[in-house]
């Protein structure tokens, strides 16, 4: 073991952390072995601001591949996923499975999902070709055999791709399924405190008064906007245009991310779109934003759109390194 693993429980903002992890994993490990969707709960508590994005891998391990054996299939996309309702459909017949997709955004980072309930799908989607996605697979009560388990993963996969598959004998079983989660009203337990990482008590100080508000730490993707371009080309100006409002929009919202396509493939460099040269008039392109709390869109739209015109030399002005006051 290395020396210095347990280095981060020598300070008490360390330990506390732990503690809180560990304790909130426990709760999460109750909830499975009832019946409930480890995705559910997780997307829960990271929008209630009771665990960080970080945390969904490191509970994803613990308690699907560690504590329960689920069957993990990985997989990188072929192709852009836009529309999972017929997944859905079928996944929601397999009542003797319990599923959890992971999907890794290279953007907006680790997304975990219910693959039967459309509601956690849409913060996910469009999944992105070539994107690693991984499928964790187990039984809603014990007896599901391991060859059944690995079939459902690869049947899952074989969806997302659109190609047709048979349901197997084990996928379901007679009777109503399992009730899905339901929110709590309250936090499932105590937090530690910061002097002592155990629940406060009645004697315990008054702690500092909290945000009315608590910011949600769940990252979500918009839809994807079309942008056509009415310019005779989406040349050199154009491309400058379109950075500056960016840099612009990404000033004013630092905690969002600006995500670009054009013909289903994802552009990292916008320089690469008037290079191609093929981005002529009437050609959309298409954008989508990534983040928190997202904000402005429309507003981007309108901006990308006139940047995307003969107009764009409206946004080249000013000094090279200014970042313009759009938003």
């Amino acid at each position: 073991m290395d020396n210095n693993a347990l280095n981060v429980l020598g300070r008490r903002a360390g330990f506390n952390s732990a503690l809180r992890h560990f304790k909130r994993v426990n709760q999460f490990a109750e909830q499975v072995n009832r019946g409930a969707n480890l995705a559910d709960m997780l997307n829960q508590a990271l929008e209630d601001g009771q665990i960080e994005r970080f945390q969904l891998s490191l509970a994803l391990n613990a308690l699907l591949v560690d504590k329960f054996g689920y069957v993990t299939r990985t997989h990188n996309l072929r192709s852009t996923v836009e529309n999972v309702d017929k997944i859905v459909e079928r996944v929601n017949a397999w009542n003797a499975l319990q599923i959890v997709v992971a999907y890794h955004h290279p953007q907006a980072g680790l997304f975990v999902i219910n693959p039967k309930d459309p509601a956690s799908w849409e913060q996910a989607l469009p999944l992105l070709k070539e994107e690693l996605l991984v499928v964790y697979v187990g039984g809603v009560r014990p007896g599901v055999d391991e060859k059944t388990l690995q079939q459902a993963g690869d049947d899952l996969i074989s969806l997302l791709h659109g190609r047709n598959v048979k349901d197997k004998k084990g996928y379901s079983v007679e009777g109503a399924a399992p009730a899905p989660y339901v929110r709590p009203a309250a936090p499932l337990e105590p937090e530690p405190s910061a002097e002592t990482g155990v629940g406060a008590g009645p004697g315990a100080p008054a702690a500092a008064a909290a945000p009315a508000e608590a910011p949600s730490k769940r990252r979500r993707i918009t839809p994807r906007y079309s942008v056509v371009v009415t310019n005779e080309l989406f040349h050199n100006g154009n491309v400058e245009a379109w950075k500056r409002i960016i840099d612009s929009y990404k000033a004013k919202h630092p905690n969002l991310d600006v995500l670009i396509w054009y013909e289903n493939e994802r552009i990292n460099d916008i320089n690469s779109l008037f290079k191609w040269g093929k981005v002529k008039h009437g050609t959309p392109i298409m954008v989508s934003v990534v983040g928190d709390d997202i904000k402005d869109v429309a507003k981007l739209q309108r901006y990308l759109y006139e940047g995307a015109s003969p107009r764009f030399e409206v946004f080249l002005r000013g000094g090279v390194d200014r970042v313009l006051d759009l938003f």
